[in-house]
Parts: structure tokens; sequence; C-alpha cells
């Protein structure tokens, strides 16, 4: 993959009134869910659009790779669409990697929301495009639920907030330490599927964040050593772990989590934090921008996360309209 193209570039800032375009870039969806999500979009004041063919199956895909890799595209090309959110991640993002049509992408910028397998999309258009992009609340999985999305960060996120801190609330600290660097990442099942192909992460100057669901420990383990053997925690400036739901051997083992990520990373001499309530959660579904220039400052008492730029950009939407 080529180097990420600087500076970064940052898509038009999404407002109440704009219209939110849905694609399942991945696995298939339940229409009562994908109703529901629409319903609460709308009440935030926002118009929900879709194509029909969002309900199609392919085995456990969203249909063909031909009908996600088009939908995908054609959001990014209609001039009303200011924000592409997913439906839900699952599986078959990677099958698009090299269907889609990058310079399109990159031309035509915009939100691009989600999270799960989302992160192989999330990943390569902020490494190959240069894109900022958005690990965050999908469609028919938090917005589906009531209390399911932290609307604080997804305004701040997505509104182009110019200096904001997450809500950090039941985040712990692992090790101490401050560092600023690109806010990057995301499911570290995804992260990993990258090693060795044409879209490996490019984790180095970052701030990165890692997460994952229904994982054991020996797993997880597994995975960061994996990412640490191919050289991908080298220059790492900072980690910020998920709420890491489910990642457990049994209800009575005899060790944490937190031992067993300590035990591969805890020798980098970063800042490292666990608990951020971003992507598969339990509940306040955080928005974070990656791509970013972000500081991460852990003390004994206290883990402190702050966005330092907008990640979007405030554009009128005849300039926006007119530049696609």
């Amino acid at each position: 993959m080529p180097p990420t193209p600087s500076p970064r570039v940052k898509p038009p800032a999404l407002q109440p009134g704009d219209t939110v375009g849905i694609v399942a870039p991945a696995s298939n969806i339940k229409r009562e869910l994908l109703d529901a999500g629409c319903q609460a979009l709308r009440t935030l004041g926002y118009k929900p659009f879709y194509f029909d063919s969002i309900l199609d199956h392919d085995l456990y895909f969203a249909g063909s790779v031909k009908r996600r890799a088009q939908e995908l595209e054609d959001m990014f090309l209609r001039p009303e669409v200011r924000a592409i959110v997913c439906a839900r991640g699952g599986y078959g993002a990677n099958y698009l990697l090299d269907s889609i049509d990058l310079e399109e992408i990159r031309s035509h910028p915009k939100i691009f929301v989600g999270y799960s397998d989302i992160t192989t999309l999330l990943t390569y258009f902020a490494d190959a495009a240069g894109l900022i992009t958005f690990h965050g609340p999908m469609v028919a999985k938090d917005f589906a639920h009531e209390g399911g999305v932290d609307l604080a960060s997804w305004k701040a996120a997505l509104g182009g907030s110019s200096e904001w801190a997450l809500d950090l609330a039941g985040v712990k600290p692992l090790v101490e330490g401050s560092a600023e660097g690109a806010l990057y990442g995301g499911c570290l099942s995804m992260l990993v599927a990258s090693l060795g192909t044409p879209y490996e992460i490019q984790t180095a100057g970052t701030i990165l964040f890692i997460e994952d669901v229904a994982t054991r420990p020996y797993q997880i383990d597994r995975m960061l050593m994996q990412l640490k053997l191919a050289g991908k925690l080298n220059g790492v400036r900072g980690l910020v772990f998920g709420e890491m739901l489910d990642c457990q051997q049994n209800r009575n083992q005899s060790y944490t989590l937190e031992e067993v990520v300590l035990r591969i990373v805890g020798d980098l001499r970063v800042p490292i934090a666990y608990g951020l309530r971003s992507g598969h959660v339990s509940h306040g579904n955080i928005t974070l921008p990656i791509g970013v220039r972000t500081a991460l400052n852990v003390t004994s008492g206290e883990v402190s996360l702050r966005i330092l730029e907008p990640a979007t950009i405030a554009t009128s939407k005849k300039n926006v309209q007119a530049g696609n």
C-alpha cells in the first residue's frame, strides 16, 4: 500500500436536515432493524436514504460483491448524501477492496462510519486515500436500540468541533504516560487480517485503538503477538483498548484480560488505557475520528483522550453539491 497521502482529506460536516446514506458492505441485514435505525436517524433530524437492494442476500452477504461495491460508490457520488453510515458489519467488506474505485472515493470525500468488519474499509480509506473516517455506531445495530449511540461524540466528530474530549467514564489506566498521534485502529481481528496483504494497516505514529468481542483471552494474546511480531506496534505512541465485551475464557478464570494485554504490550513504553466504549459495546457507542491528531494522557487515577482538530469541515450544501 502506498504511504498515506498528506495532509488528510476531511469530509464536509453533517448537520440536522442532511441526508444520511445507508450501506451494507458486508453481511445481510434484517428489515426490522434497518427500519428502527432509520427512525432513530429521523428523530435526530436526518434524512435516511438507502437503495432497495440493501436487503439482498447472497449466502451470508448483503448481496453480491458487485452490488455492495456499486452501492458504496454510488453513495459517495450522490451529491445530496452528506454522510454514509453502514447498516452492520458481520463479514465481507474485504471482498470490496479490489472492486471499488478508490479514486472516485478520494475525489468525493464523505463521512463514512462503521466498525467491526467495516474496520477493513475504515483503514483502507484512511491509509490509501488519506480520508478521515469514523469508527462509530451503525444503523441496524446501535441506532436500532435505545441508548445505543453516544450522541455527544457523534455530534462533535461529525459536526466539526474544533477541539473536544471524549467521555472516558470507566476507562482504566494500565500504563502511565502522555502522547500525541493520529487516532487509528478498530476491530483487532480485522487489523490482524490485513497483515501480509496489499492493504496492510499503517500504525506508526498513531494512538492505536483496539477492540473486539466474544474472543477468548488466548486469541487476543495471539493476535496482539502477531501485530507485535509483524512490527505493527513499533512506532505506536499510545494504546487504547475497547470494552472487550465477552472476551473471557470462562467466568471463573484466574486472570484478567488486562493482565493478558500487559504481558504483550506492557514493555512498549507508551501510555496504555483500557475500556473505551467504541465498536462492540454494552451501550452508548462512541464515535472516534480516524486520522485526526489526538492527545492521550494516562495517570494512575485518570485517563483523558482529546481530539485536537476538527474531523470535518464546515462547507455550505451548495458548495458541496457543486464540488460533487
